[in-house]
């Protein structure tokens, strides 16, 4: 398995700071929480313990409706629900807006199961966005029953769609074979020149078409997905892919295709580490007004990341600090935690860096290094090597950030170890 990627080279003593903000502070060392003590909350609930700040999530999706409705352009906001489903979070984000508004948080969903799950939490079928890829026949029939907006991939799925539903209107994806993603980084998960399973290429778009034409399909909107993590010094490449994308759009509406909404996907990042800028959410609504403006469409967008990362904390006690290493070889001092990967796997999953912080000495010199072990009986369960903190003791408790979307949705039972505990901070506590 891949290591995580490294963390920011800094001095061990210097301050991490990026993660502060009203409500997720240190206060006299301590750190809070929605204005909690999070120690405190550790005590009380017991570890491992999820522990979200709504109020937060709630400034997330409003910072970026707002960008949004300054560009002037009809748009639209959803959620993306593979990022965070819990119904905590679902009742706070359906209460933004009135169904039928723009100002009504949709759903972006990519399975039957969650087009279900966005159902039974209210969310009408209008107001959700099916875009999955390699769908069955199953799928389809369900997704077909339930009333929820369509947009497939590929086009022996916009075929089969074709066969079951003659004369209905559907969306499409298409891939513009541009990434958003900087050159140096190699990641082209989505978009790109290296093939990926997403999309319909450009050269395969008027073989798209006319098989949506040979079906009586109507094309009502055109979705695209560049990204990954775009924060604002990606803006530059996700211009360039974006006018791309608007490029297809433009050829799907010159076919006659009566098009009312082009959907760039999410990819929107939180920031995650001591030097990263967060994206501005003006500039980021601007690329999109340049280049789908024009095309006089609903333009939408479905993040899930940005929304709620970094509205939420994953607290674990320090069960063991034991130097495991042999004289010559240096220290290799490890601290192991209530938690493990089947909890919170972004560093093993998406191979990212994940911050942690000391709750009861949150600002205090990082002065010792640590390999943070989970308690999952596999050796990969590994959040972090050499890792700068505090010095620790057993019993001690730790923050670990940023862990508010793919986190708790991706939960499993590995070593039958439960479900962790979670703490809903509804409001913020004064600091």
């Amino acid at each position: 398995m891949s290591s995580p990627e490294p963390g920011p080279s800094i001095p061990q003593d210097h301050p991490r700071t990026w993660w502060q903000r009203p409500g997720l502070e240190p206060r006299e060392g301590h750190l809070l929480v929605a204005g909690r003590g999070a120690e405190a909350l550790a005590r009380a609930h017991g570890t491992p313990l999820f522990v979200y700040d709504l109020t937060n999530v709630e400034e997330n999706v409003r910072a970026l409706q707002a960008a949004m409705a300054r560009t002037g352009a009809p748009w639209k906001v959803r959620w993306a629900l593979k990022a965070q489903r819990e119904p905590e979070v679902l009742a706070r984000v359906h209460a933004i807006g009135a169904p039928g508004t723009p100002e009504f948080v949709g759903l972006d969903v990519c399975s039957p199961g969650e087009v279900a799950h966005g159902l039974a939490r209210g969310f009408p079928a209008t107001e959700i966005s099916y875009t999955g890829t390699n769908v069955s026949d199953r799928d389809l029939d369900v997704i077909l029953e339930s009333g929820a907006h369509l947009n497939v991939d590929l086009i022996s799925q916009l075929q089969r769609y074709g066969r079951r539903n003659r004369g209905g209107t559907l969306g499409i994806r298409v891939n513009p074979r541009v990434s958003a993603a900087r050159p140096e980084s190699g990641i082209s998960y989505y978009s790109g020149e290296r093939p990926t399973k997403f999309g319909i290429y450009p050269e395969r778009l008027d073989e798209a078409l006319a098989v949506a034409r040979s079906c009586d399909l109507t094309i009502d909107t055109v979705h695209f997905h560049v990204g990954h993590h775009l924060l604002t010094d990606d803006l530059p490449a996700f211009d360039r892919a974006v006018a791309a994308a608007a490029a297809m759009a433009r050829r799907v509406i010159d076919a006659g295709c009566p098009v009312v909404e082009v959907n760039a996907g999410g990819g929107l990042a939180a920031i995650m580490q001591q030097g990263q800028e967060p994206l501005d959410l003006d500039a980021y609504a601007g690329v999109l007004a340049k280049h789908l403006g024009p095309l006089d469409v609903t333009i939408a967008c479905e993040p899930g990341e940005m929304f709620a990362k970094n509205a939420g904390v994953l607290l674990a006690e320090v069960v063991t600090v034991e130097d495991r290493s042999r004289a010559g070889d240096g220290s290799a001092v490890f601290a192991g935690l209530t938690c493990g990967w089947n909890v919170m796997h972004l560093a093993f999953v998406y191979h990212e860096f994940v911050e942690t912080v000391l709750c009861r000495a949150a600002d205090a010199p990082r002065t010792a290094a640590y390999t943070l072990a989970g308690h999952i009986n596999e050796g990969p369960d590994l959040f972090a090597e050499d890792y700068p903190l505090p010095p620790l003791a057993e019993g001690d408790v730790v923050a670990i950030l940023g862990v508010g979307a793919y986190c708790q949705a991706n939960w499993h039972p590995h070593c039958l170890r439960p479900f962790p505990g979670v703490v809903w901070c509804e409001d913020r506590l004064a600091t």
